[in-house]
């Protein structure tokens, strides 16, 4: 058996449910982006989670960690803001193990999600567009407070976020290399960058650098925030960083339509801004491993005309699609 069969593992498994499905996603090689012989671009592909998307895990942690505290039974109302894709792994979760859901999310979402999580049976309260999903987390804290029947499991501040990737995304990238240069993941709820952060540094020690993509302030990246936005989620240590690398729209849509039109990787706009991130800091080096994780797939974007349109056209699209 040659030594490039012997690097492959078979897709798949046997569990007991799709819930036990969640994680062991692939780790993808990019050898047309990737820059130098010695060094290599991995992309983590978290868009083959069941609902397509990173946040199957951060869903799936927060819910058994409430179930295992005693903070909710079936029957208890779960409330989340979300800008889409939480809230989609929510819904998919809630409805198996039967706990209404209401979701606060941006009025301006592309409209696949919108279906995704009617599909699911989640209720939506819409915030207001314009003010991205700090406005859901606004709104969402406020109900909340005011009704004692909500249980909320708040991404944004829960430890079970980032427990997910330390317990999970950064154990299967471990057990794929030996050694990793760079982990690059976009700045949102920051539960994906401190997760995988602390068992990469905990494990490789200062070799490896964590790597945040964070848009610049005003630019519209969906999924990702400006922290000079003036909403740092809780479960955020800076000091954890070694970088953070602004992108703007123009770097999502562009290498959004890279990754799929070089690599084949049908990606959501974020990981287009986090591939950016990943191949400038690849450029840097002389070897090494660089990996990132491609946060969600394309199929719930359809409708912003990202995969279709040519990007000068795209780019002056309201930027209400990127949310």
């Amino acid at each position: 058996m040659g030594a490039r069969e012997l690097e492959n593992r078979p897709c798949g498994g046997r569990y007991a449910d799709v819930v036990q499905s969640i994680g062991n996603t692939p780790l993808v090689e990019l050898r047309q982006l990737s820059p130098k012989p010695g060094v290599r671009i991995w992309a983590k592909l978290e868009s083959r989670n069941p609902t397509g998307s990173v946040k199957d895990r951060v869903a799936r942690s927060m819910l058994e960690d409430a179930e295992e505290k005693g903070a909710i039974a079936p029957g208890q109302v779960i409330l989340e803001p979300t800008s889409g894709n939480t809230g989609i792994s929510l819904a998919m979760l809630c409805k198996l193990k039967g706990y209404p859901l209401k979701v606060v999310m941006p009025d301006n979402v592309t409209v696949e999600r919108t279906q995704l999580l009617q599909m699911w049976g989640a209720e939506i309260i819409s915030s207001e567009g314009a003010k991205g999903s700090n406005g859901a987390v606004e709104l969402a804290l406020e109900l909340a407070a005011a009704d004692s029947r909500y249980y909320m499991p708040y991404q944004y501040g829960n430890e079970a976020n980032p427990r997910a990737h330390y317990d999970g995304t950064a154990l299967e990238i471990l057990e794929e290399l030996d050694s990793v240069a760079a982990f690059v993941a976009g700045l949102g709820t920051g539960g994906t960058l401190m997760g995988n952060g602390r068992r990469l540094k905990e494990v490789l020690g200062d070799s490896v650098k964590i790597v945040a993509a964070e848009p610049m302030q005003g630019e519209p990246v969906q999924g990702l925030r400006s922290l000079d936005d003036g909403f740092i989620p809780p479960i955020i240590d800076l000091s954890l960083l070694d970088r953070k690398i602004f992108v703007t729209n123009r770097d999502a849509i562009v290498w959004t339509r890279k990754l799929l039109d070089e690599e084949g990787i049908f990606a959501g706009v974020s990981s287009g801004a986090i591939a950016r991130v990943a191949a400038r800091i690849a450029g840097e080096l002389d070897e090494g491993n660089v990996v990132f994780i491609v946060a969600d797939d394309g199929w719930r974007y359809l409708s912003s005309g990202v995969y279709t349109r040519p990007v000068e056209e795209i780019e002056n699209l309201d930027s209400t699609l990127w949310w």
